[in-house]
């Protein structure tokens, strides 16, 4: 075992939660071998979280045994933990600190020498480009330049074995380019890495992926060995005259399909190999090279993904629920906020209609979620104009919040209460009583497949559960309007595209929806967008129309991530030029 860096022989972990055991891992085994970064994946509550704790030695199995990079568990712990760098899902920054006072807190637990600190530390500041920044306060970086940051932390001891839990998640395309080109760069160094990811394009540039469910390994091969499973199954779909999202809910529901999601191209489809999918005389169906994505629903989704029949909700301002393509909802125009002397947003003018679905992309720290908070009555704007179903928010901001639905960036639910009382909490917040409460509580138990998770508080919930709980939430008063704040932040595939059926369907109800991710296949569901960097809009359109404005020689096909680093780093090139 030379050359192998983690090997895990029959482990099983057991937690005690009340009366019952929980199995979280059951008899894994699997080798990482050195210098490789493997990918871990999965749905919410296969385990990954435990068996990242358990390789970092925070936790110990309860049968079974771990052997790290040539040492067994009675190795001496401090030397055993100077041979581990461990990043966790909520790194533990301290957010008072600066960047340098940061780094030199966990140079002192590492016990590192003065010469050793100093080295390192300018090496991993070079590193991770974080140089100019030793002055900042940890809280006021960027989410990027946080797990930047929390990952040069992870470094600081030169691990031979780095485990690193979710680090890409809530961090914008070109933080995360950045965050991957570091941790490919540690290979060379010949140190082996084991990444959690909910990323797909990631897990195809590992060595090797683990992929587990319900605490079992279900596989352990390459990327490309998975993906050979596929062979004839992809295909791109369009339609001549149905839209991507109108063509996405007409193929979902067919007999033979297996997966569908929307793409640059039209819906990308996955067929089942039991079956043959009925197709439309105007279809065209052209096959493609499968891609790990396809492979992970194959293996995990076909018994996992809820399909949502009807969203079964009616907007108050128009209980059809006909859509209205030329009624302007959301109008804003050169809207402005300063804190201080920091301007915010900068002068933005964009109009949303009824019924669509509105993205807003930028990198972290672009103005997105300030935007958002002025949008529902929550920040004051310090100049322009905001209206909200002709509501002027600058003046009647409590009138238009009673129309409008909101599910913040780090889902506004209280931890320490149960799914049950959330619920009744935000009926009530939301004005609610009587038997039209009891209704619609029941209509969101039943409707986001709550029942089994009522007296489980909401600290202890899959994050998917969460995000049904906060979206339910956010539906009890049936607004017309609802803003989701990187509602898919960390959530697993299949939740993903639960959560998409839903909002495409409110959307068909004539609900007007704006909403801000990081992840770049979404903004192919929304009608229209805008990307914003450091305040201002740089370009707005139909997804379609965004990609055409970066066609080039060498990228004739760009993708919505081509274009969203292409168009912000030609906007921040041009700022530092003028400065």
């Amino acid at each position: 075992m030379a050359d192998i860096a983690l090997h895990f022989n029959q482990v099983t972990k057991i937690f005690l939660k009340g009366k019952d055991h929980l199995t979280a891992i059951k008899q894994l085994s699997f080798s990482l071998k050195k210098g490789k970064v493997t990918g871990l994946l999965g749905p919410d509550g296969a385990g990954k979280s435990t068996l990242m704790r358990l390789a970092a030695q925070l936790l110990l199995p309860d049968e079974g045994t771990i052997q790290i990079v040539n040492q067994s568990n009675d190795t001496d712990s401090h030397t055993l933990s100077n041979s581990i760098g461990y990043m966790p899902q909520r790194f533990g920054l301290y957010e008072d600190l600066t960047v340098q006072e940061n780094l030199n807190l966990y140079s002192d637990l590492h016990g590192l020498t003065d010469n050793e600190r100093v080295n390192r530390q300018h090496e991993l500041l070079k590193l991770t480009a974080l140089g100019p920044f030793g002055g900042r306060r940890a809280g006021a970086l960027s989410g990027g330049m946080k797990q930047k940051l929390g990952l040069a932390c992870a470094l600081l001891r030169a691990p031979q074995l780095l485990l690193l839990d979710e680090p890409t998640v809530g961090v914008d395309p070109i933080a995360r380019r950045e965050l991957w080109t570091i941790i490919q760069d540690l290979k060379k160094h010949h140190v082996t890495v084991l990444m959690s990811t909910a990323y797909f394009d990631e897990a195809e540039k590992c060595d090797d992926i683990l992929l587990l469910h319900e605490g079992r390994l279900l596989e352990h091969k390459t990327p490309q060995q998975l993906i050979q499973r596929l062979h004839n199954r992809s295909f791109i779909v369009t339609h001549q005259t149905l839209t991507k999202r109108q063509l996405h809910e007409s193929l979902r529901t067919r007999e033979g399909i297996q997966d569908v999601r929307i793409n640059t191209e039209g819906v990308r489809v996955l067929v089942d190999p039991q079956h043959i999918p009925i197709k439309n005389e105007q279809e065209s169906w052209q096959p493609i090279t499968s891609s790990f994505e396809d492979t992970f629903i194959d293996i995990l989704g076909k018994n996992s993904i809820q399909h949502v029949t009807s969203a079964n909700h009616s907007s108050p301002t128009d209980n059809n629920a006909i859509k209205d393509n030329h009624h302007t909802v959301i109008a804003v125009k050169n809207l402005n906020k300063l804190f201080g002397s920091f301007q915010a947003v900068k002068n933005i003018t964009f109009s949303v209609r009824k019924g669509e679905i509105f993205g807003l992309l930028g990198a972290n720290g672009a103005g997105k979620t300030t935007t958002f908070r002025m949008l529902c009555g929550l920040l004051p704007s310090s100049s322009g104009e905001l209206f909200l179903d002709n509501i002027d928010m600058r003046h009647f901001s409590s009138e238009g919040r009673g129309r409008i639905g909101y599910v913040a960036q780090k889902f506004s639910l209280y931890g320490n209460l149960s799914c049950t009382q959330n619920l009744n909490f935000f009926a009530h917040a939301y004005g609610l009583k009587g038997d039209k409460k009891k209704e619609r509580i029941t209509w969101a138990i039943n409707e986001f497949q709550l029942i089994d998770y009522l007296d489980m508080n909401t600290d202890n919930l899959p994050l998917g559960i969460k995000q049904r709980l906060a979206l339910s939430c956010s539906l009890l008063h049936e607004p017309a309007i609802l803003f989701l704040d990187e509602p898919t932040s960390g959530v697993d595939p299949i939740a993903r595209r639960e959560f998409w059926q839903r909002i495409n369907l409110l959307a068909a109800q004539g609900v007007t929806i704006l909403i801000t991710t990081h992840y770049m296949d979404e903004a192919e569901y929304c009608d229209r967008l805008v990307l914003m960097s450091l305040g201002e809009i740089l370009a707005q359109g139909t997804p379609a129309e965004i990609r055409a404005m970066t066609v080039t020689k060498e990228i004739t096909h760009p993708t919505m991530e081509d274009a969203f680093i292409h168009l912000i780093e030609s906007h921040e090139k041009d700022i530092r030029r003028a400065s």
